[in-house]
């Protein structure tokens, strides 16, 4: 039987929460090599051990923060992606959303192990001594995950008024980053529901021009030479593809370190051009969780994918015959490991 083509889509932060805890203690044996590798990289700079962090009650302000959510994530999703089985899927390309751009360029090949924990390590530890502003995530879709397009301008011209910048296209949301006394604002001037607009708790102003710092102190840190032509195709928060062949790696560099810091990151773009450009059998999602689940779905209406066109559509193929597998729910795991 020829193998089924999958695009692997690696989660950002936000993704290890309290339902998620013990990840690694279930899931995590595929890496077990190079998580003992990370836990002593932790352990020699005094912090506390991946696996210790995660077999320990979830308190939001330990999980949550940079230093210890973003290896804690990359840990989870390393695993799930050595846990795919190969003799039946054939990974064409990875994408990520946000952090998991990082995880993408390890698991593409573009970084080894220790480069990839070094640099989410790194970039992960900048707001250690205090987070730099915020972000807000809003709905702009209706109630059949379709982007309602007046909702859209009306969100846009408040953003514009408020000072704040749009930071990821995320399906049928936006996330927005900007100083706290403009989010404020927003939190105050965007029509409310029972959930939203919702400020994303621990979470910096990331892909916005306020992160000019920590891209400086970012490349400064973490010079190109750390970076390799991938072996995988990779796609960018612009939609861009990275080829095996073609990939340069000043380029890929100044992308992941200057670009992808301080300007929006389009999660939208970059599964709507895996979708279109590697045309998979399936997506499949690595955990930890499944937060990224309902913007893929959104994603596929926009494009009308497979004739999903509403929320009602996505969720009658996914019983049937997934065509997103997400590896945070169990009985989608069994499919690909």
């Amino acid at each position: 039987m020829p193998k089924q083509r999958i695009v692997v889509i690696c989660p950002g932060r936000g993704t290890y929460t309290r339902e998620t805890s013990g990840y690694l203690k279930t899931h995590g044996t595929p890496a077990q090599d190079q998580i003992k590798w990370m836990d002593a990289q932790r352990k020699s700079a005094g912090l506390p051990k991946l696996t210790e962090l995660d077999t320990q009650p979830f308190k939001a302000k330990i999980h949550m923060a940079g230093e210890h959510a973003s290896p804690l994530i990359y840990a989870c999703s390393l695993s799930d992606f050595l846990s795919i089985d190969q003799n039946k899927y054939e990974i064409v390309a990875i994408t990520g959303n946000s952090m998991g751009w990082y995880i993408a360029l390890a698991l593409g090949g573009a970084l080894t192990h220790e480069n990839a924990y070094n640099l989410i390590d790194t970039m992960g530890a900048m707001m250690k001594d205090g987070v730099i502003d915020g972000q807000i995530i809003y709905p702009i879709m209706d109630e059949n995950w379709q982007v309602d397009e007046n909702r859209k301008e009306l969100v846009l011209t408040e953003i514009e008024n408020a000072g704040a910048h749009v930071s990821i296209h995320l399906g049928g949301y936006l996330v927005i980053g900007g100083e706290q006394s403009a989010l404020d604002t927003l939190l105050k001037k965007l029509p409310t529901d029972d959930k939203y607009p919702f400020q994303l708790p621990f979470h910096a102003a990331f892909h916005t021009p306020l992160m000019k710092e920590v891209s400086t102190k970012g490349k400064s840190e973490l010079p190109s030479s750390l970076f390799q032509k991938p072996m995988i195709p990779l796609v960018d928060g612009r939609g861009q593809i990275w080829s095996p062949f073609s990939t340069d790696l000043v380029e890929l560099h100044e992308y992941t370190l200057g670009y992808q810091v301080m300007k929006p990151y389009d999660f939208s773009s970059a599964v709507t051009v895996a979708m279109k450009e590697f045309c998979p059998d399936k997506l499949v999602l690595l955990g930890p969780g499944n937060t990224l689940g309902g913007s893929i779905g959104q994603i596929m209406i926009q494009n009308n994918w497979l004739d999903v066109d509403s929320k009602s559509a996505f969720s009658k193929q996914q019983q049937s015959d997934p065509y997103l597998i997400s590896m945070g729910i169990e009985e989608q795991r069994g499919l690909v490991v």
